[in-house]
């Protein structure tokens, strides 16, 4: 815990600092949902993504970003951790020309059966 998954499509891989991004993001997951940094795991998911009734042209570039927390926190706390995660991909997602940016993000609560183990 945190479960973090990054879904996105992009242009080019100059267009996305994963790296970066990915680092930026447990830290603000530390800072505002009081996780630890040990904790925090993200799995980046690249993949194709179709747009209204347009062809999979690449005009659009789409990510959206999940995160699911244990119970506990407060909706105010979910709530700021969306927004920092909006302005993160802000920061870390480039615009290209002629290249439509969908961003999203949202926290959730694990569900009580969520379970896990290390080796």
């Amino acid at each position: 815990m945190p479960q973090i998954t990054v879904d996105y499509t992009y242009a080019s891989e100059e267009s996305i600092d994963m790296e970066g991004f990915t680092r930026a993001l447990h830290e603000t997951v530390v800072e505002i949902a009081a996780a630890k940094p040990e904790a925090c795991k993200t799995l980046l998911r690249a993949g194709i993504a179709a747009y209204g009734y347009e062809d999979m042209d690449q005009s659009h570039t789409l990510v959206h970003v999940t995160i699911g927390l244990l119970a506990g926190r407060s909706e105010e706390t979910k709530a700021n951790l969306t927004e920092a995660v909006l302005d993160l991909l802000r920061k870390y997602v480039s615009s290209e020309d002629g290249v439509t940016l969908h961003a999203s993000a949202e926290v959730r609560d694990l569900d009580p059966s969520y379970r896990k183990f290390e080796r």
